[in-house]
């Protein structure tokens, strides 16, 4: 490891970045130690011990070095944005330990990691049992999971600005990755929580008006805008059997899906055309009629739904919670017939637009490598021939096309080796498959063992889940990187 990063400037004011984000990671608990000290929660000490731990470590590791400064490097923000997942991770497992249900350490970093990567994965069963200061805790790290803590920490602490660009280059999503809303990254990373907060108000009370009550509603609106997937209830949506609900979740799942660059554009200019002059939004909303009504057909002539109307209507909501990787189910899907369970989790690789809070490789860079597929095909007709990829009718350079498929292979790669490792540990092909799905592109359900819950895994089965749910929220670059040499030399 050279010197910079350990010693001297650059070191120093690492240090101070960890620090300030561990920090702010300890308000996690705070919205949860006031609902259960304004409710008369026993869980109030258990947040309060994690908010005082976690913020007491955040201040040993920033004050010493809080005057330091450095002009950070791309290689800087991929090191402080790993380092800073893990962390929090691991801090917000705390009140999972320390409050009911009391995981042991594994299975609260698989419930943390779940929550803050938006996976929606769990290992509890009786949800609705919990005290609902940890309800609401479970639906916070969604919250603050969904955008990004990284990004929030952009946004609103001035210390981040030195850096900025590369800390937010590192934490967003998708293939253009250097384009900014505003002319600072800071105001970029504002608009962004902005409209992203303001979705989660909208779902919140639309869920109010359809019938949930109030907390029930801002706690799945969180998860839903999120596209995360935790419900307060095992049944997850299935436990409201409204498809006046099923249908509001569909739309603002969908809003979450969609690139929150468009959404800041249509609140700016106040126009909502731009969405369908999208090439990505108009692909994503074909592949989810197209999918709904494939696997409706499916469902319906293998007997799981006596009417067409009722495959039809909990058809599209999978499809549309799958595809935008949330993992909300109304009557679960695993034992669907046909072709209807490999159908949905494959979905989940596609994902969402760019620039969305879904997992998965994400529709841009899919349409991409499809394309590029297509190129090479008349390559072969047409050797001589000069043949374009072009995303909305705009030419894609050979160096996005380059770096896409790089991160298709190298996405499943990782896949095809987490899956190994977990049938290495005695887990079934089935479940081994529905699990790195499930984990790797932050849907949340599965298949086999994992369908509903994550119970049957052992600690080092959770520990590979828990490593998989963080490569596929920073979409394994950002994490993988750190383990090449290259990396650690100037």
């Amino acid at each position: 490891m050279s010197e910079g990063v350990l010693l001297g400037e650059r070191g120093r004011t690492l240090l101070r970045i960890f620090g300030a984000i561990v920090g702010l990671s300890a308000l996690m608990s705070l919205p949860s130690l006031l609902y259960a000290l304004a409710n008369g929660e026993a869980t109030a000490v258990a947040f309060l011990e994690a908010m005082l731990l976690s913020g007491a470590v955040g201040f040993v590791l920033w004050y010493p070095v809080r005057h330091a400064r450095y002009e950070l490097r791309l290689r800087d923000g991929f090191l402080i944005v790993s380092g800073v997942w893990v962390i929090a991770v691991l801090v917000a497992a705390l009140p999972f330990m320390l409050a009911e249900p009391r995981l042991g350490l594994a299975d609260a970093v698989f419930e943390s990691a779940s929550g803050l990567t938006t996976t929606g994965a769990t290992v509890i069963t009786g949800i609705e049992q919990l005290p609902r200061s940890v309800q609401l805790y479970r639906m916070v790290l969604h919250y603050f999971g969904g955008m990004g803590i990284v990004i929030l920490a952009v946004a609103i602490l001035p210390m981040l600005r030195i850096g900025g660009m590369q800390l937010f280059r590192a934490e967003a999503t998708g293939p253009q990755k250097d384009s900014k809303l505003t002319p600072r990254i800071a105001d970029t990373a504002k608009a962004l929580w902005l409209v992203y907060t303001g979705l989660v108000v909208l779902c919140a009370l639309a869920y109010w008006v359809g019938g949930m009550d109030f907390f029930d509603a801002a706690c799945h609106a969180m998860a839903t805008v999120a596209t995360g997937g935790f419900s307060n209830y095992d049944a997850s949506f299935g436990h409201f059997d409204s498809a006046l609900l099923e249908a509001i979740a569909i739309v603002f799942m969908i809003l979450g899906g969609l690139n929150f660059g468009l959404h800041w554009y249509a609140w700016r200019r106040a126009t909502l055309g731009h969405y369908l002059a999208d090439s990505e939004v108009r692909q994503f909303l074909r592949i989810v009629v197209a999918a709904s009504l494939v696997v409706a057909l499916s469902a319906w002539w293998g007997g799981r739904f006596e009417h067409g109307g009722e495959a039809l209507r909990h058809s599209a909501f999978h499809v549309v919670s799958n595809l935008t990787t949330t993992g909300f189910g109304t009557t679960g899907f695993a034992d669907w017939p046909g072709l209807a369970p490999l159908g949905l989790m494959v979905l989940s690789f596609i994902g969402g637009c760019a620039g969305s809070t879904t997992g998965g490789m994400k529709l841009a860079r899919v349409q991409m490598i499809v394309r590029q597929g297509l190129r090479e095909l008349k390559q072969l007709v047409h050797p001589k021939g000069q043949f374009l990829v072009k995303v909305g009718g705009k030419r894609v350079s050979e160096s996005v096309v380059i770096a896409v498929a790089g991160f298709c292979t190298l996405y499943v790669l990782v896949f095809v080796a987490i899956m190994l490792a977990l049938t290495a540990t005695g887990v079934d092909i089935l479940t081994a498959f529905g699990a790195t799905t499930a984990t790797l592109n932050n849907l949340g359900p599965g298949l086999g063992e994992v369908a509903t819950t994550f119970q049957a895994f052992d600690g080092l089965q959770l520990w590979l889940a828990s490593f998989a749910m963080v490569a596929g929220r920073l979409e394994v670059f950002t994490l993988l990187v750190l383990l090449t040499p290259q990396f650690w030399r100037d």
